[in-house]
Order: structure tokens, then C-alpha cells, then sequence
């Protein structure tokens, strides 16, 4: 454990958001930004699954920004498709829209919200359904970027009740994505050289974001450090 950090539970992570969300009118919003590879899917998947266990209802739920991808049939017709993934490869206006519909609408009003399918390699409409869970788990790599590059993604931190930036070495990162893209077909070579022509510079892109998350997470075994 690295000084000054304090090692915590999923489960008291999801604690912590519970805490924040009682009494609040309206949905609660926690965003869970990072570099590709992180594994923000499974920390969001994560935390919604001990809110729910700990309520015995389900009171949480996940709202992916990659479900916000540009369609390929999309990227190719832009000359974008080699650089999926990518900021301007989603539709960050239809993002941050339906995020802030998500936080507006009344509870039991239902709020279809896109997935996105690592099999199919496209984005599913209506993946995800809210109506009265009060908590959103929204993770994506560019929920806290404000560039002036990228216009669209600077509203989407205002419409967070709570950030955190999850922080893995490069090295981890670049064979996680590796692995990634061959699991997708991709072979070796060309699986590396998407990590390194797109990937790692999304990245260093999502570095640059980290201090405007109220916290910053790291993996630890079954647990996470608050650095």
C-alpha cells in the first residue's frame, strides 16, 4: 500500500454511495471514469451489485457511456472506424442529453438507455432500462475530460454527484487491451497495434483528467486503495 492510501472494500465503496444518495430528491449520479482497460465495467457492475444485495431491492443500476458509440456502419462512412474508441467516435451530446433525462424524470417513469455488445462490437438500443432505481452507476473513459477539442464531453461533470478515477499502470492497461482485441478477432499485430496508434494515447488523454475526480482508486487484491 502506497503512503497516505487507505485500502477499502467494494462493499464499503457501496456504503459510501448509499450514505450520499439517502435523502436526496431525484436520482443519485456516480460516475466511474479511467483509461481503457481499467476495468470501470467491473467496479460499476460491482457497486451497483452490492447496493442492490445490501437494500435487497434493486435500487441501482449501471448506464454505460460506450453504449454511445457511433455505429461502425457510422464510423466507416466518417473515415472513423480504424479510430473507434476515440473521443469524437461517440455522440457525447446524446450522452450527456439522456444523462441529464436520467436524473430529471420522475421515478417509475421508464428510461431506456444503451448498451453496448463486445460480441456484436456495436451499441444495443434500450441495453438497460431505469424506472425506480434512485442510484446511477455511469462509467465511461471520458466522463470528466474538458477540452476544448471536445466540447461535448465538458457537461457531463456537472450532471455527477460523485466522481472517481480508477488508476492502473500502463503496462497492465496496454495487455489487458491486447487481449481485448484478439478475444475480438483481431490478431496479434493488429491487436497491438490498435493499443498503441489509438488506445494508449486515449488514454494519456484520460490521464490528464484524473484530479478532477473526487476520488482515485486503485486495485488492490479484492479490494481498492483511496489514494
Amino acid at each position: 500500500m502506497t503512503r497516505g492510501s487507505v485500502e477499502t472494500s467494494l462493499a464499503e465503496l457501496a456504503a459510501r454511495i448509499r450514505r450520499r444518495a439517502d435523502g436526496q430528491s431525484g436520482r443519485f449520479v456516480l460516475g466511474i471514469a479511467g483509461p481503457p482497460g481499467a476495468g470501470k465495467s467491473t467496479l460499476a457492475r460491482g457497486v451497483r451489485d452490492e447496493l442492490n444485495i445490501a437494500a435487497g431491492y434493486r435500487i441501482a443500476e449501471v448506464a454505460p457511456m460506450d453504449g454511445f458509440h457511433f455505429t461502425n456502419a457510422q464510423l466507416r462512412a466518417l473515415g472513423q472506424l480504424a479510430h473507434k474508441g476515440e473521443p469524437d467516435t461517440f455522440d457525447a451530446a446524446g450522452y450527456v442529453a439522456l444523462l441529464r433525462t436520467l436524473r430529471d424524470a420522475p421515478l417509475g417513469e421508464p428510461v431506456p438507455w444503451p448498451t453496448y455488445s463486445r460480441e456484436l462490437h456495436e451499441p444495443v438500443s434500450g441495453g438497460a432500462v431505469f424506472d425506480r432505481q434512485t442510484i446511477v452507476v455511469t462509467e465511461g473513459n471520458y466522463l470528466l475530460l474538458d477540452d476544448p477539442a471536445h466540447p461535448d464531453w465538458s457537461g457531463v461533470r456537472a450532471l455527477l454527484d460523485e466522481t472517481w478515477y480508477l488508476d492502473v499502470p500502463r503496462p497492465i492497461i496496454e495487455k489487458r487491451l491486447v487481449r481485448r482485441h484478439m478475444r475480438g478477432g483481431r490478431t496479434l499485430e493488429a491487436a497491438k497495434t490498435k493499443v498503441i496508434e489509438s488506445d494508449l494515447l486515449n488514454a494519456r488523454l484520460v490521464e490528464n483528467t484524473r484530479p478532477r475526480a473526487d476520488l482515485t482508486l486503485r486495485k488492490s487484491g479484492r479490494a481498492y486503495r483511496i489514494d
